[in-house]
């Protein structure tokens, strides 16, 4: 059953529902709180009964109008409605709908409105959705208004909730939920800003619905400036100047920054030469929030001027699979040094650089370069079968905000990490702060673990199909 608000709310609160997207479970909750935060809204959650599998939520706002500042956010949130009545049962709600006092159960004459019926796991036929709206017809006698399909002042849904997806549906809802609609997420700017539309891609760009999200984790707003520092094509930038904020970032490859690096589109030859993260911005007028990209090391933390920089970071670290994990260095301490002839044309050596020690540079660089309460976003590739929540890093002056899992397949999968500065990096403290109590990659690099499991997984597919 669907989290539920207690009637016993103060008179200041009301009851709405949230319709969410049937994907990334893990991460609705937590995209929710953080759109919250961002706009200045207060928000009631009973989060006891909170099932992250259903798309239905519960929960208690001010006003409409907080609704309507969340939904203009909202990645996940498919639509919110103020609910009305619920019951496990058609009859059940009619009877919770009779409670509702005259005003909230009438339409005027000179107003239009419709409903629509909506069955979560399990198609409803067009005769019980008649049936359904003749039921609620006979509960309103107050509608006096007439019926506008496409575009009504005021639109009523009858959500019924059949379990989750998948599952084998029963004949009669688990619940029914009977509400106003409010407003529509923003859905459609993950089609808008869809990689495939993109004039600038790479082999690991960010799809546009992940980048939407991180950038409402890390609580982007207008005027910020949001950094990240494995750059790459830059969709993070295109999410967070979405928002509002101005964008940069830094990437150690230098071909990838300048777009010479080999296509990733099928059957594209070679690069136009237009291509660039500052042609994403500019595709979607954004361009005036772009600020800069620049070839460099994440691991350098010299670089930058020591104080709080960036009000938000947020970035996708390579994990070594589809592009490799590196810093600047050399094999051999004898091959760091370069004679001063050699300098102005020389190009640094790269190494391999640790997953585990790459996540430790990216905390210690939050810990400076963030504002106070700025967050941190960024996912973290993890081996499921020796997961513990001690893998994730941690800094003193950090703290975790949320851990979402998206599983990749039985044994492996990322986890999006939102830390917040709660507390300012001193200058005399060690630099290398950041700690992580327990590295589950081991001996083994991430890469190796990973192809690993899907070798046997491949197996394991093949040996049942033979079967």
């Amino acid at each position: 059953m669907a989290a539920r608000i207690a009637r016993g709310m103060a008179d200041t609160w009301k009851r709405y529902i949230f319709h969410f997207a049937n994907d990334h479970f893990d991460f609705k909750l937590a995209e929710l709180k953080a759109i919250a935060r961002t706009v200045g809204c207060q928000i009631q959650i009973d989060e006891t009964k909170y099932d992250k599998e259903s798309p239905f939520l519960e929960v208690g706002l001010r006003s409409d109008e907080d609704g309507k500042r969340l939904m203009q956010r909202a990645t996940l949130g498919r639509s919110l409605y103020e609910l009305m009545a619920e019951g496990r049962t058609l009859p059940e709600l009619c009877a919770d709908l009779n409670k509702l006092p005259d005003a909230k159960k009438t339409v005027a004459a000179d107003s239009t409105f419709r409903f629509q019926i909506e069955g979560f796991n399990k198609r409803l036929p067009q005769a019980s959705k008649v049936d359904r709206i003749e039921a609620l017809l006979q509960c309103l006698p107050k509608f006096q208004g007439k019926i506008n399909l496409k575009a009504p002042d005021h639109s009523f849904h009858l959500l019924e909730y059949y379990g989750h997806e998948g599952s084998k549906s029963p004949d009669q809802p688990y619940w029914l939920y009977f509400g106003r609609w409010i407003a529509d997420g923003q859905r459609d700017k993950i089609r808008q800003f869809h990689l495939q539309k993109r004039h600038f891609i790479g082999n690991t760009s960010m799809d546009a619905g992940l980048s939407l999200i991180m950038a409402n984790m890390g609580q982007v707003d207008k005027n910020q400036i949001v950094f990240d520092p494995f750059v790459g094509t830059g969709s993070l930038l295109v999410a967070c100047a979405h928002h509002g904020a101005y964008v940069m970032g830094t990437d150690i490859d230098y071909m990838l920054i300048h777009a010479k690096a080999r296509p990733s589109r099928h059957n594209q030859k070679r690069r136009d030469k237009d291509e660039s993260i500052r042609a994403n911005l500019r595709q979607y007028g954004m361009e005036s929030r772009y600020l800069d990209v620049l070839v460099a090391d994440a691991s350098r933390h010299d670089l930058w001027r020591n104080m709080p920089l960036f009000d938000a970071i947020i970035t996708d670290p390579p994990y070594g699979i589809r592009e490799a994990s590196l810093k600047i260095g050399a094999e051999k301490p004898a091959d760091a040094f370069i004679p001063e002839d050699c300098r102005d044309n020389h190009h640094p050596q790269s190494v391999k650089y640790r997953l585990s020690d790459s996540f430790c540079d990216l905390l210690n660089f939050a810990a400076r370069f963030l504002k106070l309460n700025g967050r941190l976003v960024y996912w973290l590739p993890v081996f499921r079968p020796q997961y513990s929540e001690a893998n994730v890093p941690r800094h003193r002056c950090l703290q975790l905000v949320s851990n979402c899992e998206q599983i990749l397949n039985t044994t492996i999968s990322r986890r999006l990490v939102t830390m917040e500065k709660t507390a300012e990096w001193q200058a005399e403290e060690d630099s290398r702060g950041a700690t992580v109590e327990v590295d589950h990659y081991g001996d083994k690099s991430f890469r190796e673990r990973y192809f690993k499991a899907n070798r046997t997984i491949a197996k394991e597919m093949e040996a049942s199909g033979s079967s």
